[in-house]
């Protein structure tokens, strides 16, 4: 798929959020292992070890929503088998030098080959052909850089500056919970009227309605009615 196209879900009815949560890499080292994404800086949420032959522990990269586990039998996957993983930056240059400040080998910044599928360097999204430096158009998605874990499980950085329309909703977030809760005031003043507009009946997917004006709101964009 060209980063021109966009696929769209034309389902209708209910829709269920599914998010993904977890990515399994398998590793050989437990502790190892541990001790290097602790150094990357990223969040320990649980070490779970019941003391024979299962140990489980939880990492969550800064402002993901996905996290990885990894540990004592809980994958069949041969340690360095997991390739491909991305994790997305605004700003490839200083997470590569974050990470060079962790004492963290990572690969220079490259770009890729104009779709090239063959050739000497590890594969990736789009193809097999890296050429050193930014994308010279500097376009989003197009540059990255790379890394691995002491078992080989592969890691890649990608820079994405604007998204595909379509592709999210937006980015919202809030300096504080006073700045929360005024937007949640404006929205429900908003949304009050739309009730008057529709005859005083109770709006039963005013949680939709709500979001819906708060993206919107907060990204300066057209307001719902």
């Amino acid at each position: 798929m060209s980063t021109n196209e966009v696929r769209t879900n034309d389902a209708t009815g209910a829709r269920v959020d599914t998010k993904l949560e977890i990515v399994v890499i398998p590793v050989s080292d437990v502790d190892r292992a541990k001790e290097f994404y602790a150094r990357l800086g990223w969040r320990l949420d649980a070490d779970y070890d019941n003391g024979s032959d299962f140990r489980v522990i939880q990492f969550t990269p800064p402002g993901s929503g996905c996290s990885v586990i990894f540990g004592k039998n809980v994958t069949g996957a041969a340690p360095g088998s997991a390739q491909g993983l991305y994790l997305i930056v605004s700003d490839i240059a200083a997470a590569r030098d974050e990470l060079l400040g962790h004492g963290v080998k990572v690969t220079e910044v490259f770009h890729d080959a104009g779709g090239v599928y063959a050739g000497p360097d590890e594969p990736y999204l789009f193809g097999r052909l890296r050429v050193s430096g930014p994308d010279p158009e500097h376009r989003s998605y197009r540059t990255f850089a790379s890394f691995h874990d002491p078992d080989g499980n592969g890691w890649l950085f990608q820079e994405i500056t604007t998204r595909l329309p379509g592709r999210v909703a937006g980015d919202t977030t809030y300096a504080s919970a006073s700045d929360l809760a005024s937007a949640l005031r404006r929205a429900a003043a908003a949304h009050g009227e739309h009730e008057k507009r529709t005859g005083g009946q109770r709006d039963e997917n005013w949680p939709d309605w709500y979001a819906e004006y708060m993206v919107r709101d907060q990204s300066g964009k057209e307001l719902p009615q």
